[in-house]
């Protein structure tokens, strides 16, 4: 058992807070925001993630997991330090790290003996080297100190299995001292078998990167192949699921539609390309994914105006407004992309979503119609968009959410439903890489 200390309470720290201590360990975590830390204590996740109550309250109740807003105890009490702080997208498309820059030189002043740093948050390659130069700078011993990049590989909506059951854990280090412990820190996870990486510090930083912009590099592929199924009267789900069998491809990412969105993917290309840019390397294939990515949404956009014409005037229905299911998060959400143009153009619009509403109304306000349910939203619809695959739109009523659009035009972003069967109702359906209506 080591004792760790935590910094910040975001999705990534919350997460991985609470999941080390399930490992054994004995974790504190700390946050700036007094009322996220009260939040917390009161059992009252600040972020929509299935099993993490569950996980956070067991293991305070064990007495492995605490939270605080007392950086300074925090840290003298434990020998390993975390920061998970966000590192949210510039106007350039680099990575914002001033909040992993500021949270060494607060940690750097209670350093008195020896510690690990440990960068969890997503950053650039060369962020840990700065890092280790401000914790040097601001020490107020002399006290070595070792620097660790251990970088999340989290998935909104199931995250706590992916951290309790990776497909690897990846960690850069410096010397043997550091591997040992952060060995034994994860030492639960030698019993499953998981591989545990150890490399250089900028490797694991690119490593993280890497493995995103070729994720995103998937979607945006089999997004273009979708554009040429329409054209040549392929169907691109069955296209995918072939490719996917084999072995060197994988199915995973293979999923067309209105491409990628969310915390990661999105922040990641663009800051893995702007780091690219200041090197002089040019990434043409990840740039090439990034550009498609962009241009999804006016594909939807062709689509609607297809079956609408004009859209001023007009009232959209839109399920589903986070950027997956089983997450309430928003970030760079194609859905609110989406409505955000139809507002530009006149349209109005009703939308529903089982647990994002709540955040989207601090976004949209009171220019959409938030309903109860997939029907109030379609009651009256011009058009019926879904943007996001939950579970509950894969089983809509749909003769009865035909009766209640006022025309029946159905976009299935996701592609749910088979073109066939939709058809069959009189619906005029629409999809991504299947024939159109």
């Amino acid at each position: 058992m080591r004792n760790i200390c935590m910094v910040g309470t975001g999705y990534v720290g919350l997460v991985s807070g609470a999941c080390l201590a399930d490992f054994g360990n004995k974790v504190i975590c700390v946050d700036i925001d007094e009322e996220r830390i009260d939040m917390i204590k009161r059992g009252v996740m600040p972020i929509y993630e299935p099993g993490l109550k569950e996980i956070v309250e067991r293991n305070q109740v064990a007495g492995r997991l605490e939270f605080t807003t007392d950086v300074e105890s925090a840290v003298r009490k434990s020998q390993v330090i975390f920061s998970a702080v966000g590192t949210p997208q510039g106007e350039d498309g680099s990575a914002d790290l001033s909040a992993v820059f500021n949270v060494a030189e607060d940690v750097a002043k209670y350093i008195e003996e020896y510690k690990i740093f440990v960068q969890k948050s997503t950053v650039p390659v060369g962020t840990s080297e700065k890092v280790g130069e401000i914790i040097r700078n601001n020490l107020v011993a002399d006290v070595e100190f070792d620097r660790v990049s251990n970088p999340e590989f989290l998935r909104e909506g199931s995250a706590i299995e992916d951290f309790l059951r990776p497909n690897r854990v990846v960690i850069g280090v410096e010397t043997e001292r550091a591997k040992e412990i952060m060995r034994e820190i994860y030492r639960p996870l030698y019993l499953l078998e998981t591989p545990i990486v150890f490399t250089k510090i900028k490797t694991a930083e690119l490593i993280k990167y890497a493995s995103n912009a070729f994720l995103a590099t998937k979607i945006s592929f089999i997004n273009e192949i979708a554009d040429l199924c329409e054209v040549v009267g392929a169907d691109v789900d069955e296209v995918a699921v072939a490719m996917g069998l084999d072995k060197r491809i994988g199915p995973k990412f293979l999923h067309a539609g209105v491409g990628y969105g969310g915390s990661c993917l999105p922040k990641d290309v663009s800051a893995i390309l702007h780091t690219a840019r200041k090197e002089n390397v040019e990434l043409k294939i990840i740039n090439a994914a990034f550009e498609v990515n962009k241009a999804r949404l006016e594909r939807l956009h062709e689509k609607l105006r297809s079956a609408l014409g004009e859209l001023k005037g007009r009232v959209v229905a839109v399920l589903g407004l986070s950027f997956k299911p089983n997450t309430d998060d928003l970030r760079e959400a194609p859905a609110i992309k989406f409505i955000m143009k139809l507002l530009d153009e006149g349209a109005s619009v009703n939308t529903y979503d089982p647990v994002a509403m709540k955040n989207a109304k601090g976004i949209l306000g009171e220019r959409v119609s938030f309903l109860d349910n997939s029907y109030d939203a379609a009651d009256g619809a011009d058009a019926l968009v879904i943007m996001t695959e939950w579970n509950e739109f894969r089983v809509l009523d749909l003769e009865r959410i035909k009766k209640l659009l006022k025309q029946p035009v159905l976009i299935d972003c996701r592609n749910i439903y088979k073109p066939s069967e939709v058809k069959k109702l009189g619906f005029k359906y629409q999809s991504f890489g299947r024939m159109p209506d």
